[in-house]
């Protein structure tokens, strides 16, 4: 029906339930469509000529705008944690203190740098951050067909919303729920805004967010696409939700991560650095074949 689907990197626990999800999706129509999506490498790219592109976080952990201890107590936390986000052998009850106890030392971490608002522009643009090839035509082909994008990161709300601009793709169809700063009048970070956003309290977020669900109460198809186990979570704001069809990103500890993604994900894309499988799918559910 799509023939991307038949890439090399595509795998599917359950090919004939992909088709009946797409099948009831281009029934309802495309007014009925919505795509709820992680932004670090699911909506950017995880490597690049086999180097590691950073996330927001890493954006600014490698800038110019961090003294080198702040570098180096960066490297420590992410040496510490990221081993145990990805340890498919750990319970997400039992990973949540401590992703929270990551995020938080990172956020006090980045605070005393005194980082300067108008000096986050250049940062992103002397970054490594690259959104993953075919970002253009997503991001073009939903905000013609007026389909919501709601992105939804535990990064860091202002890089992400830079990176996005610089691309030249930032439209109006464009909603992101983020970690964002709180700068001071004379333009300095002083704290981070609201509630922690981190990987695994997405629902939280989603069900923080009623509003923007409300808004979209008739958009009850959702296209979701994530690189993590917490990602699965971000649509459980949507009110009467018909169809979900989910797409993970799998980058990273393929072995031994394939088995719970295949369990968890409809569609599980496995070291594909394009978009071109969500391209697809959204060309099929607008008739643009």
């Amino acid at each position: 029906m799509i023939p991307q689907l038949t890439n090399s990197s595509v795998c599917m626990r359950d090919p004939q339930r992909v088709q009946e999800i797409l099948e009831a999706m281009l029934k309802a129509g495309s007014n009925t469509v919505q795509v709820i999506s992680d932004f670090d490498m699911t909506l950017t790219r995880f490597a690049y000529n086999g180097k590691r592109c950073p996330t927001c976080h890493n954006i600014l952990d490698n800038c110019k705008l961090i003294s080198n201890d702040c570098k180096e107590e960066l490297k420590e936390l992410l040496n510490t944690y990221y081993p145990i986000e990805i340890d498919s052998s750990r319970s997400i009850a039992d990973k949540l203190p401590l992703m929270v106890e990551w995020w938080t030392k990172a956020h006090e971490l980045l605070v005393q740098q005194k980082i300067k608002k108008d000096l986050l522009a250049i940062v992103v643009r002397d970054s490594d951050a690259r959104l993953r090839d075919g970002y253009q035509l997503l991001f073009d082909h939903l905000y013609e067909h007026k389909i919501p994008l709601l992105i939804f990161s535990a990064g860091i709300g202002d890089i992400l919303e830079e990176v996005i601009r610089q691309a030249g793709v930032f439209h109006p169809n464009v909603k992101v729920i983020s970690n964002y700063m709180d700068f001071d009048e004379s333009g300095v970070l002083r704290a981070f805004k609201g509630e922690l956003i981190h990987i695994y309290n997405k629902r939280e977020g989603a069900l923080l967010n009623t509003d923007h669900f409300q808004e979209l109460r008739t958009r009850t198809n959702v296209l979701l696409l994530g690189d993590s186990l917490g990602d699965l979570t971000m649509a459980d704001g949507v009110q009467d939700m018909e169809n979900i069809l989910k797409i993970g990103f799998l980058n990273d500890k393929v072995d031994e991560r394939k088995q719970s993604y295949l369990d968890s994900y409809d569609i599980v894309l496995v070291k594909d650095e394009t978009l071109e499988v969500p391209n697809a799918i959204m060309r099929y559910l607008t008739g643009n074949k």
